[in-house]
């Protein structure tokens, strides 16, 4: 699994990140999306690799801007990670 953090700029409210969301659904095969509007930024996790210049021209085709890009493996946090001895 794959975490890809996209830094977004424009989005200002939750209907702006409903509409960065379902682009990145529609544009890539993904486990899980997330933005946030506060953090200007989009969290996805997918099985494979995404392709990122793909994603950065759909969102700037709704009016949006990703202005950088972070990938790295995703690791699950257990709900009980506290407890590691």
């Amino acid at each position: 699994m794959v975490q890809t953090t996209l830094k977004v700029d424009g989005m200002m409210c939750g209907m702006c990140e409903s509409h960065v969301n379902e682009v990145v659904r529609k544009t890539a095969q993904v486990e899980k999306v997330t933005s946030s509007h506060t953090k200007g930024e989009t969290v996805i996790v997918s099985a494979q690799p995404l392709d990122i210049e793909a994603l950065k021209a759909a969102i700037a085709d709704t009016g949006y801007i990703v202005t950088g890009a972070e990938e790295k493996p995703y690791e699950k946090k257990g709900f009980f990670s506290f407890l590691k001895h």
